[in-house]
């Protein structure tokens, strides 16, 4: 009560304040699209281009140096649970910019390893400040920054950082035809500097406040009744690390499955292709659908969808451009899973303690994310191809929708 009278005598924001908010809000917003795309495309999409170049240097197993990249994304969801702690405490200023200068080092300690070993320790380190530059982080930030306006803001990031693969794998390749994969790392790693430390200690500025429920946010928990069901949370967490699980498994496994269909792999790369043109269509649709349907409902749709195109997948043959609209289909289910994803935590229990709770609930689903690939080919090894691999991951993905609608 005391809380609230303190809240009720504050002195109501000048116009000149509300236009200054607004614009410190607009340049963290911008940098943060710049900051996710750069951070992504040097820490992830730069791997796969150079893992090859890095092979035939050094003569290390591409299992080895991929087992070291899964183990920076394992690093990267556990550290995220102290992350989220410390954004809670101190924003994402300090925190970004840190780990944004780890990343820097880590690159260049990947670049001039003189050995496996030297190796593994930059890709740990470059764990570490993938959980400090990821989604995650940029997630927590513009969700208490922008409130009720943060699902257009949340869509804006995943938009512009959707776009990391496509620069920065060829721009990654561009480099590499006419450097070696450690002269490339190296440049990275200064495009990495120049990009995102000075943006995120000079952009991220706004105060590190919660933000009240509103009348533009009617719906939103009342700040001192924000009490969270470790049940629920356990059983959300749960769901969506199933779903991350199988959404990754089957994007490395769309490839080689449509290959064994007797298509060719150029045909195949295409069809992936489709399904990241529909992540962003996904992605532009999420807020009027949040607008019109209830969030269980709309969770179990989303997830439903996801779990129909992986048996579509798994027992279509062909023709080749019906196997194009699946994927196009689930590429838009993985693009709505993702804001569905970041706003999880916010829209159940609100922005109060949401840097906290999202980097606990974040943990499994990065760790899930890392060893999908694995678990994918290891499935398809057993079940004896990828469709019947596809099958299975249908049947996982059912149990997902039913934890959902078992719990509100």
């Amino acid at each position: 009560m005391t809380d609230r009278l303190t809240r009720a005598r504050l002195p109501t924001p000048s116009s000149e304040d509300v236009a200054s908010r607004r614009r410190e809000l607009g340049w963290a917003l911008r940098a943060l699209c710049m900051t996710e795309t750069v951070s992504y495309g040097v820490l992830y999409y730069a791997f796969p281009v150079l893992a090859g170049s890095i092979t035939a240097d050094t003569g290390w197993s591409v299992t080895a140096i991929t087992a070291d990249f899964s183990a920076a994304l394992v690093v990267a969801g556990l550290a995220g649970v102290f992350v989220g702690r410390l954004l809670d405490r101190h924003g994402p200023r300090w925190v970004m910019t840190g780990a944004s200068i780890l990343g820097v080092v880590s690159v260049v300690v990947i670049a001039t390893a003189p050995t496996f070993w030297v190796f593994t320790v930059g890709w740990l380190l470059a764990g570490v400040a993938m959980s400090g530059v990821f989604y995650p982080p940029a997630f927590t930030a513009v969700t208490v920054w922008f409130g009720p306006d943060r699902l257009r803001a949340l869509t804006a990031i995943t938009l512009l950082a959707g776009l990391a693969s496509t620069i920065f794998a060829p721009l990654t390749a561009a480099l590499n035809a006419h450097l070696s994969w450690r002269a490339t790392y190296l440049v990275l790693a200064v495009v990495l500097a120049v990009l995102t430390v000075p943006a995120h200690l000079i952009a991220l500025r706004p105060a590190w406040r919660h933000p009240e429920p509103s009348r533009a946010e009617p719906d939103a928990p009342d700040p001192e009744s924000q009490s969270v069901d470790r049940g629920v949370f356990v059983l959300l967490a749960a769901a969506f690390t199933i779903v991350d699980l199988c959404v990754y498994a089957t994007i490395v496994g769309t490839v080689p499955l449509i290959e064994e269909r007797g298509f060719s792999t150029a045909a195949a790369s295409w069809a992936l292709g489709i399904a990241g043109l529909g992540q962003v269509l996904g992605r532009l649709g999420y807020a009027r659908l949040a607008r019109h349907v209830a969030l269980r409902t709309r969770t179990v749709a989303i997830f439903g969808v996801s779990v129909i195109t992986t048996a579509l997948f798994a027992v279509l043959p062909g023709p080749y451009a019906l196997l194009v609209v699946v994927s196009l289909v689930a590429g838009n289910a993985r693009g709505l899973t993702t804001l569905l994803s970041a706003t999880a935590i916010s829209d159940r229990w609100g922005t109060l303690r949401y840097a906290r709770l999202n980097g606990v609930f974040n943990a499994p689903l990065t760790i899930a994310s890392a060893v999908a690939p694995f678990i994918g080919a290891g499935v398809a090894a057993v079940f004896g191809g990828y469709p019947a691999a596809f099958g299975a991951f249908a049947a996982l993905g059912l149990v997902a929708v039913l934890l959902v609608i078992r719990r509100r």
